[in-house]
């Protein structure tokens, strides 16, 4: 009777680290899947970025020629000047942006650890 036993525990044993093996390759696999939704969240932000502030900066250059030209003859240096307050305030107000959107951080990995912070609450006993 005690050797009917072993097998059905080894068998048991088995299932359970089979179980276990199989929920950490899913939690791995799903790790992957975010790093690499992060990277390419990541490169297009940046692409985007890249390009949106080449041509802006085009733009606002031109703009600038555009209006210092138009306003020559009466009133050049406050064309000038009132270009160089809009571009700094632009500055100003990109970079504080920036900054916000770096003290927010990163989500990478939140739908994995929320995943494992279940797994954890599915194993605790019960009362």
């Amino acid at each position: 009777m005690a050797e009917e036993h072993k097998p059905r525990l080894a068998s048991s044993l088995r299932g359970l680290l089979d179980t276990g093996l199989a929920t950490a390759q899913t939690r791995l696999e799903l790790l992957a899947v975010e790093a690499q939704e992060e990277k390419l969240r990541l490169t297009a932000l940046l692409f985007n970025t890249l390009l949106s502030a080449v041509f802006l900066g085009f733009g606002v250059v031109f703009l600038a020629v555009f209006l210092t030209v138009l306003f020559w003859e009466e009133h050049r240096l406050l064309a000038l000047g009132l270009g160089a307050v809009v571009l700094l305030a632009a500055g100003v107000l990109a970079a504080s942006n920036a900054a916000r959107e770096v003290k927010r951080g990163s989500r990478l990995f939140a739908a994995s650890l929320g995943e494992l912070a279940r797994d954890r609450d599915a194993l605790r006993p019960r009362e």
